[in-house]
């Protein structure tokens, strides 16, 4: 039976270029895109930048161009790195879009009159010195849960744990290593908790992964918290419809991104996105990392629930890739980009060598450079170098050294 699948892989973010991090990912997603296809399926492979939020606005102005100078200019190179590698994507596209805009606004709407939505008033980080309140990522300190330092203010990478950014200790602006104060702000919060028995029942289907299900099950046996979708100007994004000054937290629309870009191919194809996002006929596939599993696995689900859209059929989610055993680092020289890997080797030895490594876990991929090398040549060239010459031979010996075309029915019409 020919199956109809939209796939999606994590959007990359436009305030810097694509590494070898993104691609581990990238080509997941191909592979099994392709996959599919050759076995007669339609399966499509949508992606799109990720282009809101504060860091994007802070970035152009460091840089002294407008944020969307600088997400078109990361389009661009976006595009270039993947297509260098292979990527056959059925669109790419951005989520500063009118199709995202509408459809965030639209999601919005079902949500605010399904009664999952109410405005509270929060305690929230404020610089005196810039004169704003901080988002999440702008600030640093040490995690109320475990104790890890150098933790940013919305989840500890060391426990996983979600908290508030007042919560912190010994909190510190990373822009100027002031110590912010806390003033009172009015937002916007998504009952994420009304969701729970919904999420509970969604994650012990074959949807989420075995791998990840026990993480996901424990954040709703802790209960789950409301969820911020709002934050105060300046922000780079779209404004909140009847709140003023207000604008939706850049993973209120990013997922929604996946959307967007079908809509846009629709568009061109003469096709509509509810025979996607609300045909039951579709597998909605997302390939994600495991840094992103909490949204996709409890916010994205309930919003798509709320709006009446399709659940996600499968989130695969996969472990971040390592050089030599340890993380990317600048310093060590191991952070390598797509770009400057082309430029000294063929981008099919690297995406043979990371197909070999992936599985249906969530570990760590690693690119121990001597493995690489051996992996390659014994496992691709001298495989493929044999293929062929095995083939030649047969043709010289059994066909007298004469090939003919295929026919539709595989028989040869020489």
């Amino acid at each position: 039976m020919k199956r109809r699948l939209l796939i999606t892989s994590g959007l990359p973010y436009a305030n810097g270029p694509i590494h070898l991090g993104h691609m581990v990912e990238a080509v997941q997603t191909d592979v099994f895109a392709r996959a599919m296809r050759m076995r007669g399926h339609e399966a499509l492979y949508m992606c799109a930048d990720d282009t809101h939020g504060t860091p994007i606005e802070l970035r152009a102005h460091e840089l002294g161009v407008r944020p969307e100078d600088l997400i078109a200019e990361a389009a661009a190179s976006h595009k270039a790195d993947f297509a260098g590698f292979g990527i056959d994507f059925a669109n790419y596209y951005t989520t500063h879009s009118e199709e995202n805009r509408e459809l965030s606004n639209a999601f919005f709407s079902r949500m605010k009159a399904g009664g999952y939505i109410h405005e509270r008033t929060v305690k929230q980080l404020y610089s005196e010195e810039l004169e704003r309140f901080l988002p999440d990522r702008f600030v640093k300190g040490t995690c109320p849960k475990c104790g890890a330092t150098e933790q940013y203010g919305d989840v500890c990478e060391s426990c996983k744990a979600r908290y508030d950014a007042v919560d912190l200790v010994d909190a510190r602006c990373v822009l100027d290593g002031n110590v912010p104060v806390v003033r009172e702000s009015a937002h916007l919060f998504v009952s994420l908790s009304d969701f729970s028995e919904f999420l509970r029942e969604y994650c012990l289907s074959e949807s989420i992964g075995e791998s990840i299900r026990g993480f996901v099950l424990s954040w709703i046996d802790e209960g789950l918290q409301d969820w911020n979708i709002s934050r105060d100007k300046p922000y780079f994004g779209f404004e909140i419809p009847g709140y003023k000054d207000k604008y939706f937290y850049v993973w209120m629309d990013a997922p929604i991104g996946y959307m967007a870009s079908t809509c846009d191919w629709c568009k061109r194809n003469g096709r509509t996105l509810e025979s996607y996002w609300k045909d039951a006929g579709t597998e909605i596939w997302h390939f994600i990392g495991k840094d992103i599993i909490y949204f996709h696995c409890l916010f994205w689900p309930a919003m798509l629930k709320a709006a009446g859209y399709n659940l996600p059929h499968r989130i695969h989610t996969h472990g971040f890739l390592t050089v030599n055993g340890k993380k990317m680092s600048k310093s060590r020289g191991t952070f390598i980009l797509a770009a400057d890997y082309l430029k000294h080797l063929p981008a099919d030895y690297l995406r043979f060598y990371i197909a070999s490594k992936l599985s249906t876990g969530v570990e760590d991929i690693d690119l121990n450079i001597e493995d690489f090398y051996f992996k390659t040549r014994s496992g691709l060239i001298d495989n493929l170098a044999n293929l062929h010459n095995r083939s030649f031979s047969f043709a010289e010996s059994k066909l007298g050294g004469e090939l003919g075309e295929l026919g539709s029915e595989g028989g040869s019409r020489s």
